[in-house]
């Protein structure tokens, strides 16, 4: 079910419709959820690099002041931590599998 405003509303309003109860919730594939969070973040992260870049270029002829191209590149070094704080708690977590034992 995608999340937006009427759904929202309509979860608190009337919870016998399934707007966001349990019996919903459990429907959704945890796998494909990840899956697109992770895809998302990556997406975020791209878009926030090339904000900086296109900014560091505007403000080289001139057409930018220099207060947003800091803002946007620490915008996108702080998203960059972030996609790589992601991937080294997943990577600790599937190491964390390995180590079980059977």
């Amino acid at each position: 079910m995608p999340m937006n405003i009427d759904n929202v509303i309509s979860a608190y309003t009337d919870p016998t419709k399934g707007g966001g109860g349990l019996e919903s919730r459990n429907k959704v594939d945890p796998g494909e959820d990840f899956a697109s969070l992770v895809k998302q973040a990556a997406e975020t992260a791209l878009e926030a690099s090339e904000k900086s870049e296109l900014m560091s270029m505007q403000s080289l002829s001139g057409k930018t002041d220099i207060t947003e191209v800091v803002a946007a590149v620490a915008n996108a070094e702080l998203t960059l931590q972030t996609v790589i704080a992601v991937r080294d708690r997943v990577i600790q977590a599937y190491q964390e599998i390995i180590r079980m034992p059977l």
